[in-house]
């Protein structure tokens, strides 16, 4: 009897290890999925800032010939004005 409770508890510790064994590999491979997609988030988010520092010097160039284009309209309007006159 002693001989089969050793064999039964041997057998459940080696079932108790694998299942350990197993779950701590499957925590390693889930950790590893989880760096993958950290490090894809960081780039992701480094590539939203560059977009968004493009975006806004677009804007900031798109302004300055707009403001040009308003001061060509201002002396053209000038110089309408004045050959008007004469």
């Amino acid at each position: 009897m002693i001989k089969k409770s050793s064999k039964i508890a041997v057998a459940l510790l080696s079932a108790g290890l694998m299942v350990g064994c197993a779950s701590k590999s499957d925590l390693n491979a889930l950790k590893g999925r989880v760096d993958d997609l950290e490090n894809s988030v960081k780039a992701t988010s480094a590539k939203a800032d560059q977009a968004l520092a493009a975006s806004q010097s677009a804007e900031a160039a798109a302004k300055r010939a707009a403001a040009s284009a308003d001061e060509v309209n201002a002396k053209l309007d000038r110089m309408f004005k004045h050959s008007m006159k004469k």
